[in-house]
């Protein structure tokens, strides 16, 4: 399992004008070390290729891999804005792009169906897989939910980016292995909440796992604890297995 960090962690920062998505990129190569980055859609502060190229190569030079392109509204748009954040997506190198599903009171879930068909379409034509999030209040927040959706929409480019922690005791999130490429954790005291949950649902999956905060106050020193707390879980495990 390599290790990313997500900048909507740091949201707030963002907002405040404290940390541009470039000085992002640098924070997680120089000092929070991680192996890759999530970028959220509400951090460019342009999206022209001049600019999208800039992001890719900065990463690149850094050691970095894009993992994830994160558009929470992306199931919410019509297929013009899912087309564009797939194309942002690919300018940028990111494989996947994560995304929750809408909420059970905005549509009805066929319509919400009719979102994902047109979306996976969309991907597939770019070769980039879309990864569900599961969120309270939306069509993907139980381990069920997200059987459904995957049954229903039967498509090889949606796929699942959950955050083990998140789902309820209804369902064993490990029935999700097989269509996961994409893992979510909390930063911060769950951390190591979050080592023992994605280790007993996950415990053989070998992709990215993005280093989170939902409120968007991350901080620095936050994110180097959480990577750190992680490559000591990483490593305790690998070891107990040899």
């Amino acid at each position: 399992m390599k290790l990313a960090c997500a900048s909507g962690a740091f949201h707030r920062q963002f907002e405040r004008g404290d940390l541009t998505q470039l000085e992002f990129l640098d924070l997680c190569a120089r000092d929070i070390a991680c192996d890759g980055v999530v970028l959220d859609a509400r951090h460019f502060p342009r999206t022209d290729s001049d600019y999208l190229a800039q992001v890719k190569k900065m990463a690149t030079d850094l050691g970095l891999d894009v993992v994830a392109f994160s558009d929470e509204t992306f199931f919410g748009g019509d297929e013009t804005a899912m087309r564009a954040a797939l194309a942002r997506a690919l300018e940028v190198g990111a494989p996947i792009l994560a995304a929750p599903l809408g909420g059970e009171r905005e549509r009805s879930w066929s319509d919400q169906l009719a979102l994902i068909n047109a979306a996976t379409g969309l991907a597939k034509a770019v070769n980039v897989t879309i990864a569900v999030r599961n969120a309270p209040g939306t069509f993907a927040a139980s381990v069920h939910d997200c059987k459904r959706v995957s049954k229903e929409a039967d498509s090889a480019w949606l796929r699942f980016g959950p955050d083990a922690q998140a789902f309820d005791a209804s369902g064993d999130p490990a029935d999700l292995a097989a269509r996961t490429v994409f893992l979510w954790s909390v930063a911060g005291e769950q951390t190591e909440v979050s080592t023992d949950a994605v280790f007993k649902a996950f415990p053989d999956f070998r992709g990215y796992l993005a280093i989170d905060e939902p409120s968007g106050t991350m901080t620095p020193a936050d994110a180097t604890s959480a990577t750190r707390t992680w490559r000591i879980a990483l490593a305790t495990k690998l070891l107990n297995h040899t």
